[in-house]
């Protein structure tokens, strides 16, 4: 009776004994953990954390930045939360990364960009050269922030270039304040030479690139479109990568003062021609006087190419061989 009633309770006991745990709901350290949150929690640590997942055990390193954390250090933690099987699973440490989104130097000049071009609608953000002033190499921001970088306060002088700007910055403690300053120029591409030009060279494509210059530093009357001024002669000696401005070019001379021409009255119904001579330089479209060889008369014409002088009249001409009259 004695031994039946022992094999009864060792059953009972057997019955009611906690079954090992499976592989699968054992509790497993991870080599590296990556959170965005500031606080790394059970469940961050350890896979099949079960309902200790979300008891915090450490604060994160700052964001965008890595931290290393003994492994034993962690199950000792962790079994005090109540995960009573975390182990280090032969790990020695575990490595923390706190994830941000980092901005640049680049970034924030574009940011600044954007905020100027936002005060005048005829510039884009292309049109703006930032230089910042003692500006932080790189901002770190939460990536879960909403709006990690907005811009609350905008100057800027346009004379000199000068801005501040005040922005609002999701950061790792929340929202904190940051100033920008620097100098923020409107930037325009002009004309300019490749290589020098001298004075009465013709201006042809392979000799024309763009430069982008600070609009305040452009002289007025500079050149945007090269194609403005192909075929056009340099009026002086020209050097290269300098604004070219209209005042540079004037339409090449294609009759030299004293040059022998050809003159063509253009009369209703007929055309008459005679030899005369410039007595002034002209280029194409100019007006120029000539004088008329045969009648030594000193007229006024167009000239239309080299060697030709076209002279427009509404009323017939006696004679093109007439002499001035005593």
């Amino acid at each position: 009776m004695t031994r039946t009633f022992a094999l009864v309770g060792l059953a009972i006991a057997m019955l009611f004994r906690p079954l090992p745990a499976s592989a699968a709901d054992t509790p497993v350290l991870k080599p590296e953990v990556h959170t965005l949150s500031q606080i790394v929690t059970v469940g961050d640590f350890y896979r099949n954390a079960g309902d200790f997942a979300d008891i915090p055990l450490f604060r994160s390193p700052d964001l965008g930045t890595s931290g290393d954390v003994p492994a034993e250090q962690v199950a000792t933690r962790a079994r005090a939360a109540g995960l009573i099987a975390a182990g280090t699973n032969g790990l020695t440490k575990v490595v923390v990364h706190r994830r941000a989104d980092t901005i640049g130097q680049g970034e924030l000049g574009t940011i600044v960009a954007k905020a100027l071009s936002a005060q005048d609608a005829s510039l884009s953000i292309a049109d703006i050269e930032v230089t910042l002033f003692q500006a932080p190499s790189a901002v770190h921001t939460d990536p879960g922030a909403e709006n990690p970088v907005s811009v609350d306060h905008v100057l800027w002088s346009r004379t000199d270039g000068n801005f501040t700007l005040r922005l609002s910055v999701a950061g790792p403690e929340g929202v904190h304040p940051m100033t920008l300053t620097g100098v923020a120029r409107e930037m325009v591409e002009v004309a300019a030479l490749i290589q020098p030009l001298q004075r009465g060279a013709i201006l042809k494509p392979e000799d024309i690139t763009t430069i982008r210059r600070a609009r305040a530093s452009v002289p007025a009357r500079a050149i945007m479109d090269a194609g403005d001024i192909l075929g056009y002669a340099a009026r002086s000696n020209l050097r290269a990568n300098s604004p070219l401005t209209r005042n540079d070019f004037e339409r090449p001379t294609i009759i030299p003062r004293g040059e022998k021409v050809t003159i063509t009255y253009q009369l209703p119904g007929m055309k008459l021609s005679t030899i005369g001579q410039a007595l002034e330089d002209g280029a194409a479209g100019d007006m120029i006087d000539i004088m008329n060889l045969q009648s030594r008369r000193k007229i006024t014409g167009t000239v239309v190419a080299r060697g030709q002088v076209r002279v427009d009249v509404t009323v017939p001409v006696a004679s093109l061989n007439e002499r001035a009259q005593q």
